[in-house]
């Protein structure tokens, strides 16, 4: 997942930034609106966290502009305006959450994440790590450039483990991401539709990329 960081404020943007990368997330980070509507506009970011009050352009003109040029990612105002005129702005011009400073990086982490599971997915994206490639669009799964034979479920769950790579996924929430359902975690469903998996992309090569964590779920990860 990949997140852009929008935040004229050293200290928080460089915290912002080594918490989220320690959670896993690819983060980028500008200091000025101009550089940040520019960056937001050329890469298709999973989500943006932004400041209001900015350099050169403003937080409300950088979310306007990108959702005028149809730019439908999450954003997270993150500031210090704590007015409710402001949060009621921000909200209507199009942001998905509205945070105000000082914040508990957890909460920050919780909106985050909570933000991320709401996202449609994007038809047309590929999503690469290492050698193993997915085309959303075309259902099409690949590793080291041959093709592999997925049915629907293990494809929505390499999907997902994929989109969270670097998280620590516990059964429930992949029942719930992939079944739909409410998860009773004494059954092995989930272990064995990552057995299955597993047996489909691990097996075959010899860098494994879903990683059991005892006691808690899985992990995508290349190490």
């Amino acid at each position: 997942m990949h997140i852009l960081i929008i935040e004229d404020e050293k200290k928080t943007s460089s915290f912002l930034s080594k918490g989220l990368s320690e959670s896993g997330y690819i983060v980028d980070t500008t200091e000025n609106g101009d550089e940040g509507l520019l960056l937001a506009l050329d890469i298709d970011y999973d989500l943006i966290i932004l400041d209001v009050m900015l350099p050169s352009r403003d937080g409300w003109s950088v979310l306007s502009m990108l959702r005028h040029a149809g730019k439908q990612m999450p954003v997270l105002f993150l500031t210090a305006r704590d007015a409710i005129q402001d949060r009621v702005k921000g909200l209507e011009l199009g942001a998905d959450d509205y945070l105000i400073k000082p914040f508990a990086f957890s909460e920050l982490l919780a909106r985050v994440r909570l933000l991320l599971r709401r996202a449609p997915p994007r038809c047309n994206e590929t999503l690469k790590i290492a050698d193993l490639e997915i085309e959303f669009e075309r259902q099409k799964a690949t590793r080291g450039g041959n093709r592999l034979d997925l049915t629907s479920k293990e494809f929505a769950l390499l999907s997902l483990l994929m989109r969270r790579a670097g998280e620590v996924l516990s059964r429930t929430l992949i029942a719930e991401q992939v079944w739909d359902i409410n998860f009773d975690s004494d059954t092995n469903v989930i272990d064995v539709a990552i057995r299955r998996l597993r047996s489909k992309i691990d097996d075959p090569f010899e860098k494994k990329l879903i990683h059991t964590v005892r006691g808690v779920g899985y992990l995508f990860e290349d190490r």
